[in-house]
């Protein structure tokens, strides 16, 4: 084998690895929003409960509390990344086996089970995120971050879609062993990787927790890091209040809501999926700031769309294109944004470095999503709408800002 087509193999190898590693990641939250509520609701639980179940999630918002361990220690022997990596998804696949075993015990070891499985995703998810840091060369970002976006929106339709149908067929607990079966495989794959030695200032010695949190802090002191911040935190605002806002909008609109679990959930997600596709290209086109620029005005027209429809009653078409332009170009913004994370994560804590950003990005959505009720009450929905665009179109500007401050 060439030179050439051994660094091809291996850059489709690690792109494979990421993908797989990011889809088993997606299993447990699936499974957790989409299927777990039904299981709950058959078993007789009540909705109360059922809400409280969401709680189940917390250690993806609170995984940047620990993501600097998994910078500070690992085994030289086994790899930085692989250190983590491994034990956590034998422990992923360990914690579906046992809610094989305790599904039918009641829904307290199954919800125990499940916020094991998150748990150790969650900070499998850290150590992932710092190999894609290390491992992925400027010109490949883009097509990692597909493979992270994509293949996490996979595993939860996987756990959330495929699994919930094939429930009619087969019994639920032989949905956890679907689900460590997918795990098993990128298990097998990451023990034929090889992680290199870091390079430049990448050193790979220990750091330790102090030294960690130094570098973090020194990044902290750039000025472009609190533009970078600004933008995580806001670039889905406006966004978030009218994507939580649209589906009771149709629901007031008359249609019926089988449709719009069709046309949101499936056709949506599958556009979302594409879209992701089409970031990383276009992250892999151009330069991640320009890629994000670029997303970040194309995601304003299915904004300006969905809020021409609260003008009257929509029709079906318009509703489906809306929904499809609406998640592909959401798709397209999220890649380019981790693309643009990653690129200015620090490689020496990588993990802590984009695990705080991609907490930080969650936590942003939070504020609007969970008053983008009280506001459309308020105000309607033509209002709101328009409000979520231009907030939209607003926080773009914050872009050159950040590359004047560079």
């Amino acid at each position: 084998m060439s030179f050439k087509n051994k660094v091809n193999f291996k850059k489709i190898y690690t792109l494979t690895l990421l993908l797989f590693l990011y889809l088993s990641q997606g299993l447990p939250f699936g499974f957790q929003v989409t299927a777990l509520p039904v299981f709950l609701r058959e078993s007789g639980i009540s909705l109360t409960i059922i809400g409280y179940s969401t709680a189940l999630a917390l250690p993806w918002l609170l995984k940047a509390l620990w993501a600097p361990l998994l910078d500070s220690y690992w085994s030289s022997r086994i790899g930085r990344r692989r250190s983590w990596i491994i034990p956590l998804q034998i422990l992923l696949i360990i914690s579906m086996i046992a809610a094989f075993y305790t599904s039918r015990s009641g829904f307290v070891p199954l919800l125990l089970n499940v916020f094991f499985m998150n748990f150790f995703a969650a900070t499998q998810d850290i150590a992932v995120d710092g190999l894609a840091v290390d491992i992925l060369k400027e010109g490949d970002i883009g097509l990692g971050n597909t493979a992270q976006v994509a293949g996490y929106k996979l595993g939860m339709i996987i756990s959330g879609g495929l699994l919930v149908w094939l429930s009619s067929i087969i019994s639920w607990n032989l949905l956890f062993v679907i689900m460590a079966c997918f795990a098993a495989i990128p298990l097998l794959m990451i023990l034929f990787l090889k992680e290199g030695k870091l390079s430049g200032t990448a050193e790979s010695e220990q750091a330790g927790i102090l030294k960690t949190a130094s570098i973090f802090i020194d990044s902290v002191k750039y000025p472009a890091f609190k533009w970078l911040l600004l933008f995580v935190c806001t670039y889905k605002f406006g966004e978030i209040i009218i994507d939580v806002m649209f589906k009771p909008f149709l629901i007031d609109s008359g249609i019926k809501s089988a449709e719009i679990g069709l046309w949101v959930g499936t056709y949506g997600m599958a556009a979302s999926i594409a879209g992701s596709i089409a970031g990383g290209v276009l992250a892999s086109k151009f330069h991640v700031y320009r890629a994000l620029l670029m997303a970040s005005i194309a995601r304003l027209f299915p904004l300006i769309f969905i809020t021409y429809l609260t003008l009257g009653i929509p029709g079906k078409g318009y509703v489906v294109a809306s929904t499809l332009l609406e998640h592909f170009f959401g798709g397209v913004l999220t890649t380019t944004l981790f693309a643009f994370m990653m690129w200015n994560s620090d490689k020496r804590i990588g993990a802590t470095h984009y695990t705080i950003l991609a907490s930080a990005e969650v936590m942003g959505k939070m504020p609007g999503s969970f008053f983008s009720g009280a506001i459309t009450e308020a105000a309607g929905y033509t209002n709101t709408f328009i409000a979520g665009t231009v907030i939209s179109a607003a926080v773009i500007f914050i872009l050159p800002l950040y590359k004047r401050s560079l």
